[in-house]
């Protein structure tokens, strides 16, 4: 009875005799769990936040001007912030196009040798052209008939 008691266990012969150290144990890859709820709820709060904010803010854009475009394009929608989100990127788009217009007549009017007080900047077509033509919008002039 006493041989049914003892346990089974392997012992491997050891093949390097003089290294009586065990060998190396493999560290521990650290499992990161990202909770995916937590990062949805955060995008759901910040747009909450977000479209909160927009029932405070008025962009340039008059709502009844974004109102008549938005229903000529077919856009139907009852949420005011919405539209006024709408208003505001556009806003940002007219904003940046304005901002490379400037820097465009910049470039221009450096060739120019005024003095500085004497310059006056002008938007012209060309460089509103410019300006557009790196947001894919193409601009071309009417034919000059006389």
């Amino acid at each position: 009875m006493s041989d049914t008691n003892k346990t089974n266990s392997l012992q491997l012969p050891n093949a390097n005799k003089t290294n009586d150290m065990p060998p190396p144990a493999t560290p521990a890859i650290p499992t990161i769990e990202v909770p995916k709820l937590e990062v949805e709820n955060k995008k759901e709060k910040t747009m909450a936040e977000f479209l909160a904010l927009m029932d405070n803010y008025a962009p340039i854009i008059p709502d009844a001007v974004t109102d008549y475009y938005l229903n000529k394009s077919g856009f139907d929608c009852d949420d005011v912030r919405i539209k006024r989100l709408l208003a505001l990127a556009t806003q940002k788009f007219v904003a940046d196009i304005a901002t490379d217009a400037f820097q465009y007549s910049k470039v221009r009017q450096s060739g120019n040798r005024k003095s500085g007080k004497d310059r006056k900047t002008v938007l012209t077509m060309e460089d509103l052209t410019a300006a557009l033509s790196e947001y894919g919008v193409n601009v071309k002039k009417p034919d000059y008939y006389s």
